[in-house]
């Protein structure tokens, strides 16, 4: 039989729910069916489609196993109907090794199963052996899971054995400021190989991250021959035949622009917390309206994702809790209709302050000790009041630290989400002017702006750390450029600025491991995944012409550790 000169490819850019594979297959067989009456010969799924990404250690169960192995035999069934053959990605346990696999269905069977090859020492895979193509109705395809897309070898493996097209399934996540860079890195398959390339992504929630969607296809030209839209599930029909050299060629469809950088980051954090909410089976959130500078911000974002209905706003004033900052709030809640509960803190405050007087009493007066302890007495009774207020009500604790305040050693005790973790406090600022211009289509909150203007105007910084630009100016270039100190300074930051805020950067591992989960935005990590001992006597003399200065109680915030020795 001669091989066809033409192919439909139904790409399917959807949202797996993690470990629920009866759930996801039923999800696959009703986008199968939605292809197959389009005309499509092949659906194209996202990487571990099956268990949902990223499965983490659920397939070392048997049980987890053996349930993906029963969905993708349920899924092989039915293509026996003669219908779409499907590319289906899961998780696949062999010879006692576990593999982030891809499997070609068709005709009522397995046809080959593809293992990802290159390795990745985060998710717990093995690597896969060197990858062939697979023969699918006399078409020689190269299926690319996950990472195997970036990778040289594995793509000119392919080619060199007889691949027509490359496929490549991802789950991949959404990065601030990299919206267009997977094309970029695409590109180069293609020059290697002289093959048309389709990148499918997934979207929805991965854990503490987000995936975006944006799937693409370059052809052989590596001319841009179909875009998805990001944040949005979407099935595309692409139409292939075969060009005068008989390689394959995708025909144009209409382009989506890519979205701007505060369109995508908002849309990042409304599905992010939409996905989180939804799959934990929470009625909707809960947060303090008067919770800094990102809470008025948190709140917008969550009506957002999930209407007003299901925000609840809460008033939690103590002691350093203004009437600037109360009137804000007020303002944020009427703005955005949601109900709104003050509960003064000032009864459980002066409950510690009784209960601890006997303890500060043998300090001397003025002790930096005692206003340290008095310090940290209020936000953690606001995390505890949000959580009983949780435990009461079912919703999510939603909590307003930022990437600024978890750097510095900003205490961001108690459960829930911590939505915007991964944001500088400048990042919020701009982020929340945005969203006052601006309504992206599909959302749920109000037209207009969201945000009072006072909340965003001037931001609190704490004692001793330089003005909020400079803070954050000094922030990146250690955490996401890591340079030293003194490149900083040659840069024309100030050296004390920058000693100081990098000793509050390396001593604040304790406290960022005590913060919730959150979103992951950036490519460098900075809460809870920023890896560095909790105690250490490293100060960066050497770089910095001597030790650091102690830094004083009141700019260290609530900290668990001794100063480091030099």
């Amino acid at each position: 039989m001669a091989p066809p000169d033409t192919l439909r490819i139904a790409l399917a850019q959807c949202n797996p729910h993690p470990g629920a594979m009866e759930r996801n297959a039923d999800r696959l067989l009703a986008l199968r069916a939605e292809a197959a009456a389009q005309g499509a010969d092949l659906l194209l799924t996202p990487e571990l489609g099956i268990a949902g990404h990223a499965p983490q250690d659920l397939p070392r169960l048997p049980d987890v196993q053996a349930a993906c192995d029963a969905a993708l035999a349920r899924l092989a069934a039915a293509t026996a109907d003669g219908g779409p053959g499907m590319v289906v990605g899961g998780p696949w346990a062999e010879g006692g090794r576990r593999f982030d696999a891809v499997t070609l269905l068709d005709g009522g069977r397995v046809v080959a199963r593809r293992a990802r090859h290159a390795p990745s020492g985060e998710d717990g895979f093995d690597p896969g052996p060197a990858p062939g193509p697979v023969a699918f109705r006399g078409i020689r395809l190269g299926l690319l899971p996950g990472e195997d897309a970036w990778t040289p070898e594995v793509a000119e493996t392919l080619a060199e054995s007889g691949a027509e097209l490359l496929l490549s399934t991802h789950a991949s996540p959404f990065v601030l400021g990299r919206s267009d860079r997977r094309v970029e890195r695409a590109v180069p398959r293609v020059v290697e190989t002289g093959l048309p390339f389709v990148f499918l992504n997934r979207i929805g929630g991965l854990g503490e991250g987000v995936a975006d969607g944006a799937s693409f296809v370059l052809n052989a030209d590596c001319s841009l021959a179909a875009t998805l839209p990001a944040f949005a599930e979407a099935l595309a029909v692409t139409d292939w035949s075969r060009d005068g050299q008989g390689g394959w060629r995708c025909a144009a469809r209409p382009l989506l622009p890519w979205l701007g950088e505060e369109e995508a980051t908002w849309r990042a954090l409304v599905l992010g917390l939409r996905d989180h909410v939804e799959r934990n089976g929470c009625p909707g959130v809960v947060l303090d309206l008067a919770g800094g500078p990102g809470a008025a911000l948190a709140a917008a974002c969550a009506v957002d994702a999930l209407g007003a209905g299901r925000v609840r706003g809460v008033l939690l004033p103590g002691p350093d809790t203004t009437a600037e900052r109360l009137e804000e709030a007020e303002a944020c809640a009427g703005r955005l209709g949601l109900r709104c509960a003050t509960v003064p803190l000032a009864p459980a405050l002066d409950a510690f302050a009784a209960l601890l007087a006997p303890a500060l009493a043998p300090l001397p007066p003025g002790d930096s000790r005692e206003g340290a302890a008095r310090e940290a007495i209020p936000p953690r009774a606001r995390a505890a009041a949000l959580l009983a207020l949780s435990d009461a009500t079912g919703d999510l604790p939603l909590a307003t630290v930022d990437r600024s305040g978890l750097a510095v050693g900003e205490a961001a005790p108690g459960d829930g989400f911590a939505l915007l973790k991964d944001l500088y406090r400048t990042d919020l600022l701009r982020l929340a002017r945005w969203r006052n211009a601006n309504r992206p289509a599909g959302l749920l909150g109000p037209e207009g702006p969201v945000v009072p203007e006072r909340a965003i105007a001037a931001p609190p910084v704490r004692d001793g750390l330089p003005p909020q630009p400079a803070l954050d100016a000094i922030l990146h270039g250690l955490v996401e450029r890591e340079a030293g100190v003194e490149a900083l300074v040659a840069e024309g930051l100030d050296r004390e600025a920058v000693r100081r805020v990098w000793r509050l950067l390396a001593e604040g591992a304790y406290k960022r491991r005590q913060s919730p989960p959150g979103l992951t935005l950036f490519a460098r990590p900075n809460g809870r995944d920023r890896r560095a001992p909790i105690t250490h006597g490293y100060t960066a003399a050497a770089a910095t012409g001597g030790a650091p200065p102690p830094v004083p109680p009141e700019a260290r915030g609530d900290r668990r550790q001794p100063e480091p020795v030099a």
